[in-house]
């Protein structure tokens, strides 16, 4: 008789495995068409390594045009890198090599640090280093090290090649100020410009304020060198540019040894270089701008370089107008017996009935951020804890999935492009259709980065108040009761003013909270 044994299937021991969410880091440092050639052969490689390997989910691609290595504040998408790490949207990075991520040794090692404090390796391509595997700094310390020597040589160098075109007087200002244009080899003068130029001077020697020139020509319409807005600072600055009257100050800012760039009181050597250029304004009128705006500093008591001249008030420039929009500017009011510090609408000082908006008072606003601070500091556990838990759980993933689809459909986009070229120049296609079709590709591949760049922009607030309410968490736990208005915390915590009425104060903190004081 058979006998029939019965063998159970056996258990699946394949585990699944949870894949690494793995980054990519790129950087040029010039916006050359080279450089960017070079930024787009990264962006393509990484792009195609990470999404390559089974084991490896690709969590973005991070990328800076044309910014220095030396300083990591300047790189804005390296700390949106550093955010999203904090943010626990990256496991792994991989980068090129040790000088792309970065030239200043302190500044490696402390991101480095700060990374496998978040337990987030990095993968150096050119020098196989990966930080996680790493039983000491000290090899990266090394590298890190040469890559910086490097860069403080060729920025040496550099130095070195304009400081003999200084003295020699064939340095080239390549950028000229308002009123000139560069004709490729000299400043040359630019009539439309030149009017506007020779008309400050004009109406600041006839005692019209900088404000009010500023104020003129933004009624006017009339354009900057930027075309933007004009302000007090701008015409300032124009009303002391030695370039006006021909001449040319040469090293008016220098770099320290931190790649820190500092205006030149005298540490470093200038050089002046008169008849440099056809003038805009006679040496006389130059000179009598000079005294005019002395004589009314002395008359302020407000010395360039000191602390009243260097420090801005605390509120300057934060306290918007809720009724019509504009900012408040500060000024000095005078009863019978005493004078007192108040803020006023723009819009309200220049036009009564354009907004009814009354002053507010300095001690006022001061009293307003103290006892919104203090209730703040007395119940952080049931106003910035939960704010702070619906953050962390309002999640940017949807955004982070969109990017990436985007980012493989531009891939895709590219390709296509570089298809159609292929094909034209062996002549399977016509060169009008190949252009109609590049055409549509280019403008899809805009509306894509423009995609990207929106979503970027999303994904990065959610981080920026994630962080800022952890701060102000950390602050509250920790702080007593405040006594009297600290400007250092305003400046800290706020990002502006919204004045509804002199009762209605709303203090909109950096973290996305808006807090509304009463009186």
């Amino acid at each position: 008789m058979k006998k029939v044994t019965k063998i159970a299937e056996a258990a699946n021991t394949k585990v699944k495995l949870k894949k690494i969410r793995v980054a990519a880091y790129c950087r040029v440092s010039t916006d050359s068409d080279a450089q960017l050639e070079s930024l787009e052969a990264q962006k393509t490689h990484y792009e195609t390594y990470i999404t390559s390997r089974d084991d490896w989910e690709f969590a973005g691609l991070y990328y800076d045009e044309g910014i220095t290595g030396t300083k990591k504040d300047k790189r804005p998408e390296l700390m949106r890198l550093i955010g999203d790490c904090k943010a626990g949207r990256i496991d792994f990075i991989v980068t090129k090599s040790i000088s792309r991520f970065s030239r200043n040794t302190t500044d490696c090692l402390e991101l480095v640090r700060k990374l496998l404090d978040l337990n987030i390796p990095i993968f150096f391509e050119k020098e196989n280093i990966n930080t996680g595997s790493m039983e000491s700094e000290l090899f990266l310390a090394i590298l890190s090290g040469m890559a910086e020597s490097e860069s403080v040589s060729i920025s040496e160098n550099s130095k070195w090649s304009i400081q003999k075109r200084f003295e020699n007087g064939t340095f080239k200002c390549s950028y000229p100020p308002y009123g000139y244009d560069w004709d490729g080899e000299q400043m040359v003068i630019n009539p439309e410009q030149a009017a506007v130029v020779k008309e400050i001077f004009a109406a600041l020697l006839s005692g019209k304020g900088t404000h009010a020139i500023a104020d003129d020509l933004n009624r006017r319409g009339v354009s900057s060198k930027r075309g933007g807005r004009w302000t007090a600072t701008t015409i300032r600055g124009m009303l002391s540019n030695e370039k006006y009257v021909g001449d040319c100050l040469f090293q008016k800012t220098y770099s320290d040894s931190q790649f820190v760039r500092h205006n030149n009181h005298g540490e470093q050597t200038q050089y002046m270089v008169t008849e440099h250029h056809e003038p805009i304004i006679s040496r006389e009128d130059f000179e009598a701008a000079r005294i005019f705006i002395s004589q009314r500093a002395s008359e302020k008591g407000v010395t360039k370089g000191t602390d009243k001249y260097q420090n801005r008030y605390a509120f300057s420039g934060k306290i918007i107008c809720g009724e019509c929009g504009d900012t408040f500017k500060r000024r000095i009011h005078s009863c019978t017996d005493h004078k007192y510090i108040a803020w006023c609408c723009n819009t309200h000082i220049k036009d009564k009935d354009r907004c009814h908006m009354l002053f507010v008072k300095d001690d006022a606003l001061k009293q307003a951020f103290t006892t919104m601070l203090n209730k703040l500091i007395f119940s952080h556990r049931q106003i910035l804890k939960p704010y702070l838990e619906s953050l962390k759980t309002s999640s940017s993933d949807d955004s982070l999935h969109r990017i990436q689809q985007i980012q493989t459909l531009l891939a895709q986009n590219t390709e296509k492009r570089e298809t159609l070229t292929m094909l034209m120049t062996q002549g399977i296609i016509d060169p009008v259709l190949y252009s109609q079709e590049t055409n549509e590709l280019l403008s899809q591949a805009d509306s894509f980065r423009d995609e990207i760049e929106a979503l970027k922009n999303e994904v990065s607030g959610d981080v920026n108040k994630v962080t800022e309410t952890t701060a102000l968490i950390h602050f509250a736990e920790k702080s007593a009761m405040l006594q009297e208005f600290d400007k250092d915390l305003f400046d800290r915590y706020v990002k502006r003013i919204i004045v509804h009425s002199r009762n209605d104060i709303r203090f909109e903190l950096k973290c996305g909270l808006t807090l509304r004081e009463r009186k």
